[in-house]
């Protein structure tokens, strides 16, 4: 009689496993498999236009900013739309309604603006609070990693200014997308196909994400081509759309019908459920935080490489980086070592480098943050750092600089410029600005003297893969009447999303807790973050839009492509195509700040051909993958200036896409 029932129980325990896997199986299947041609780790041609040029992070934006031009909008409608659909479509890396730094090239006024596309630390976000919570650095996973968010202003602003369309007609195409779904890409399914583990994790962790971006199913993976849909934020969307819709059948005019837009976002409906949100979960955002919320324009920064003129956002971001490495270059025979060789690739990381450690020293708010921005790019300040350019490899962060000794054109003498800085030290006491002491304390300084930077992986870290969405995206268009947009928007699913698909992202995570760096945390500043947009005039006329996704590597990936086309003549797309390098030689802008001293990475083919070689002037040289992720993927829209046709190119690393007509 036992063996009997041993029996019956062990032929009932099989049959639940093969019941239990057959439900697993089918569950997990894909449901419905959509008609795509995935550009990811594909060879282009270079995209060719008369009139139009698009270049973006995913085919669906690119399609619908042209749609836009051709239906008569300018590149401020366009790039609004862009945007929008690059929120849906690359959602995980570029999210509703996260930072969006841009430049604008307007034709009429031959000017070029920078816009300011990021949010600012909320009023209970204080070194203090996360100190008496046990942090050293901004936690990810937390509502305390969300800054007020930035992109809803930034559309408005230039919808205002610049664009012809209504939101309703440049928001039409996202939310179709996101309601009628979009095939799944490869990037897609590298940031969100954790293993099972991971998923469940994901579960409990942040469970509004986990419905939002698995719909619930943890146990399933992401399938390629699977039809993906947004309807939460598709309804988000559409409630944005029907305020200005409202406002119009009541008379308001087209700016008053863009403001009740932006007042639902951030002084009604959607304002008091973030508000909420954090008021229940230990978060730092008030309603009065989006209340009083707005960017600014602002006048871009500039440098010079001959001929051309580098434009890029002020130092609420790290784009100024660019021109600032290029006029070190600027005093080399870059050429003459020949593309990618042992001697090109130290020359240019040392310039990167040196750069990288005025970051780190300067680079901060400048609405709360002394910086010495015409010194920074001051060409006889490149020539001084070009001095230090060696044989070997730096082996750890360079010395910063002094820039504030070239602040003036007649070049003040040193005493001056300290005593400008003890004054602006003696009103941090009486004030909330802070401004970046010169003492020793300061961890840029900490790491000149060789000290290690160590850290604690975090779960997600521990596990083997992505964390849950990541990177950032690209945006750039010429339209027929000349105009031009640069904008790199970013922000991902870290932190616990707000009901209706809206993503308040971790760029809390780019301050940092030391009240004596440059990026230190206070209420009302805005961090420096990693997104920034790019613009290249040549002999005083429009000439390119481009950049780029990659975090510490988006500014290193820019300065290699600009080389490419303008040092060894490369045409655009061979210009993104070409194998890269990189640096990690310097804190990670992202907490916890990861520093690898000495450390640099060469794409597949780099590493085969210069690796040993690399490494015998001191750099610890890693081999990554060819067209790997993690080195960024530029796009670029850019006017022939003798013949007027517009080429484009765009980075087969991810989804990008160019397509001129």
């Amino acid at each position: 009689m036992k063996k009997k029932i041993l029996n019956y129980f062990l032929v009932g325990t099989v049959l639940l496993v093969l019941l239990l896997t057959a439900l697993y199986y089918f569950s997990s299947r894909p449901t419905d498999i959509m008609t795509f041609d995935d550009p990811h780790h594909t060879d282009r041609p270079t995209a060719k236009g008369s009139k139009l040029m698009v270049a973006s992070g995913h085919p669906l934006a690119t399609q619908a900013a042209l749609d836009i031009l051709e239906s008569g909008g300018n590149a401020a409608d366009a790039g609004m739309a862009a945007l929008l659909v690059l929120n849906v479509t690359q959602g995980e890396e570029a999210s509703f309604p996260g930072v969006a730094p841009l430049l604008y090239y307007d034709q009429a006024s031959k000017k070029v603006s920078s816009y300011i596309g990021t949010g600012t630390a909320p009023a209970k976000a204080t070194i203090q609070y996360f100190k008496e919570r046990g942090y050293d650095t901004i936690p990810m996973l937390k509502y305390s990693s969300q800054l007020v968010p930035a992109s809803p202003d930034v559309l408005i602003a230039m919808l205002k200014k610049y664009g012809t369309k209504s939101f309703s007609e440049i928001s039409k195409p996202a939310i179709r997308i996101a309601e009628e779904g979009f095939p799944v890409h490869k990037i897609l399914m590298r940031n969100l196909n954790m293993n099972i583990f991971k998923r469940l994790g994901f579960r409990f962790l942040l469970p509004y994400n986990a419905e939002i971006y698995l719909e619930g199913k943890w146990w399933k993976p992401l399938y390629h081509k699977e039809r993906f849909k947004r309807p939460a934020l598709a309804a988000t969307l559409q409630e944005l759309a029907n305020q200005e819709t409202q406002s119009l059948s009541k008379g308001s005019s087209r700016d008053e019908a863009l403001e009740a837009v932006r007042n639902y976002f951030y002084k009604g409906p959607i304002a008091d459920k973030i508000a909420k949100a954090h008021e229940q979960h230990d978060g730092t955002i008030v309603k009065s935080d989006l209340e009083r919320y707005t960017g600014d324009w602002e006048t871009p920064l500039t440098g010079n490489f001959g001929p051309y003129t580098i434009f890029a956002n002020r130092t609420w971001n790290q784009g100024a980086v660019v021109p600032m490495v290029l006029q070190i270059l600027e005093g080399t025979d870059l050429k003459s070592m020949g593309h990618n060789s042992k001697e090109y690739i130290h020359t240019v990381i040392q310039a990167i480098e040196l750069v990288m450690a005025d970051r780190e020293k300067y680079f901060g708010d400048p609405a709360y943050v002394a910086v010495p921005e015409k010194g920074l790019l001051n060409k006889d300040y490149a020539e001084e750092r070009r001095k230090l350019l060696q044989e070997k490899a730096f082996g750890k962060l360079p010395p910063f600089g002094d820039p504030f000794l070239f602040e003036s054109s007649k070049n003040e003498k040193r005493a001056a410029s300290l005593q400008k800085t003890t004054s602006f030290d003696e009103k941090r006491t009486a004030s909330s600005k802070r401004i970046i002491s010169s003492s020793e304390n300061n961890p840029t300084f900490a790491l000149n003297q060789g000290s290690d930077l160590k850290y604690s992986p975090s779960f997600w870290e521990r596990t083997d893969s992505g964390k849950v969405g990541r990177d950032t995206t690209y945006l750039s268009i010429i339209d027929a009447q000349g105009n031009s947009l640069s904008l790199t928007p970013s922000d991902f699913p870290q932190s616990p999303m707000i009901e209706g698909d809206i993503t308040l992202g971790i760029r809390m995570t780019q301050f940092r807790l030391d009240p004596d760096h440059p990026s230190s945390l206070v209420p009302g500043k805005r961090p420096t973050i990693t997104p920034n947009a790019s613009m290249v005039f040549k002999d005083g006329k429009f000439w390119m839009a481009f950049g780029t996704p990659g975090g510490d590597m988006q500014t290193q990936a820019v300065v290699q492509v600009f080389l490419n086309l303008v040092v060894f003549g490369m045409d655009p797309q061979q210009a993104v195509s070409a194998p890269r390098f990189r640096s990690l030689n310097w804190p990670d802008s992202f907490s916890p700040h990861k520093y690898y001293p000495g450390r640099i990475e060469l794409e597949e083919e780099i590493y085969k051909s210069q690796g040993k070689a690399l490494e015998q002037l001191g750099y610890e040289v890693l081999e990554r993958e060819k067209w790997e992720y993690d080195f960024g993927a530029p796009c670029i829209s850019l006017k022939d200036p003798k013949t007027g046709i517009l080429y484009g190119g765009a980075d087969p690393r991810k989804e990008s896409w160019a397509q001129g007509k």
